[in-house]
């Protein structure tokens, strides 16, 4: 695949992004892409590997190597190198529901699993990937195609992030009759709320919502599905109902003072300033306004990341995440060989931009909030956080954790974001379907299947599996999909992989 000896001919080249002085001013996407011609050289470095464990998508030691979704990785580097950009997404979208969302906000597993990157630098995947599909749109490859032959039955999609979207994808274009709800205004879930714009600019989601829309898809959105629509209606109504409604539980810091005024979950503040942008480009004044403000958060993952970048992009005096882990090490460990997934410390938008505006990392590791310190009127005004130490537990193997006497540190703080992750589906869901739930209170099924214990009530995502990445949930929505159509018809063509 791509030109034999290419690899060592061109090196990696990604797209350039604007100098964070610069990104900060506003909430856009911030990377400048390669021109058509200079990215057939970067599909050029794919190497005629023997595995292509770039695809993969396997488990090794509790981390995933290699894409989920089993893109057909080599066959469209090539595609891309000699020109054949349409099809080149045909194969891409013979297994990716929407690459338009991956090519921008996947941590690029396939990249990490390259065999190009054991001695060298990995094929640039995912710039590729968003090529393919930016010129499928450009050139009208990507418009509508409505299925010719439409089956009659009909299924109900409660929840419209990525694993929901992709069961309705793939079941609209079986022919069966779909229909999304979504409580939120607009249809997205955590692609519209909880990514901000700088990220993933949500006319990329509106734009595929046109084409699903075109091609038969329902779209409901202002409705809760357990509070304001009783599950009985959907389960009369419709022939299958599929749960995709997200692990929005999100987990909470029990400390002295929580009930302080300032303090927010980062999937709020995240959603607020989203919202807020889109309605009115902030005019409305409905959103957490860090301007001139001492912020801290709480999580070093990806969410804490991204209150770092859209505080900093509000004007936040100083920016602090606290990160309980230690800090992983810049390379990788003997411990931790490729195809694994690297664990090494990534620096990423949010905290590059607070390295060029605050001349440091925003992040504190090792350490966790001990207190919440209110003034007088019950605001916020600083937390108190507390080093920690890491042993291993002799008899299970777990590491724990424990405070290190006397490491107590005050920060100023007048907004605190909770940045610490999901707990999982929300109550009044799995309680309106009378769904099962396993101990961490995602909605159970069997091993490797999407039926629930309620008759034709199906689950997917991170309602199913837990807090995870996009292209996880599209994976799970693609399977739940299948299953979903072999019980409407006894069979199902639908490819998954």
């Amino acid at each position: 695949m791509g030109k034999p000896t290419g690899f060592m001919e061109y090196e990696r080249v990604t797209s350039r992004e604007i100098e964070p002085k610069k990104r900060v001013k506003n909430f856009n996407e911030f990377h400048e892409h390669l021109s058509m011609e200079e990215q057939q050289l970067q599909g050029a470095r794919c190497m005629e590997c023997g595995v292509p464990f770039c695809q993969a998508g396997m488990n090794i030691c509790g981390m995933t190597s290699g894409c989920p979704l089993h893109n057909l990785v080599p066959e469209w580097n090539d595609l891309v190198y000699t020109g054949n950009w349409e099809q080149a997404y045909e194969r891409l979208k013979k297994t990716n529901s929407f690459p338009e969302f991956t090519s921008r906000v996947c941590p690029a597993l396939c990249e990490a699993a390259c065999t190009c990157g054991l001695n060298g630098d990995p094929v640039a995947t995912k710039e590729n990937e968003y090529a393919i599909i930016e010129n499928a749109y450009k050139e009208g490859y990507a418009g509508a195609k409505p299925p010719k032959v439409r089956t009659g039955k009909t299924v109900a999609v409660v929840g419209s992030g990525p694993s929901g979207l992709a069961v309705a994808d793939q079941l609209n274009k079986r022919g069966h009759y779909v229909t999304v709800f979504e409580r939120s205004d607009r249809v997205g879930g955590l692609l519209m709320y909880g990514i901000p714009n700088m990220k993933l600019e949500k006319h990329i989601i509106d734009r595929k919502v046109r084409v699903m829309e075109a091609e038969g898809v329902k779209f409901v959105t202002g409705v809760n599905i357990g509070k304001e629509v009783k599950a009985s209606k959907l389960l009369a109504e419709f022939d299958r109902v599929v749960l995709a409604c997200g692990a929005s539980n999100p987990r909470d810091i029990k400390a002295d003072g929580r009930d302080a005024k300032g303090i927010y979950f980062a999937v709020d503040f995240l959603k607020a300033n989203t919202k807020s942008l889109l309605d009115s480009g902030f005019e409305d004044g409905q959103f957490v306004n860090t301007k001139g403000k001492n912020v801290v958060i709480i999580g070093g993952g990806d969410t804490g990341n991204d209150c770092v970048g859209t505080a900093i992009r509000h004007g936040a005096k100083s920016v602090t995440q606290i990160e309980m882990m230690p800090k992983a090490p810049d390379e990788r460990s003997e411990n931790n060989p490729w195809p694994e997934w690297p664990k090494v410390c990534k620096t990423d938008y949010g905290q590059e931009e607070a390295i060029a505006l605050f001349g440091h990392d925003p992040r504190i590791y090792e350490s966790t909030v001990k207190e919440f310190i209110k003034d007088k009127n019950g605001n916020l005004k600083a937390v108190k956080i507390v080093k920690l130490s890491w042993e291993k537990d002799k008899e299970t193997g777990r590491m724990n954790s424990k405070e290190l006497p006397g490491s107590e540190q005050v920060l100023d703080a007048e907004i605190v974001l909770i940045a610490a992750g999901f707990l999982g589906s929300e109550k009044y869901v799995t309680d309106a379907f009378k769904v099962e739930v396993n101990e961490r209170t995602n909605v159970k099924t069997e091993s490797g299947k999407y039926a629930t214990n309620v008759k034709n009530v199906f689950t997917a995502g991170d309602m199913h599996r837990g807090q995870s990445l996009v292209v996880w949930a599209i994976r799970e929505g693609r399977e739940a999909a299948r299953e979903v159509d072999e019980s409407l018809m006894g069979y199902s063509n639908l490819v998954v992989q």
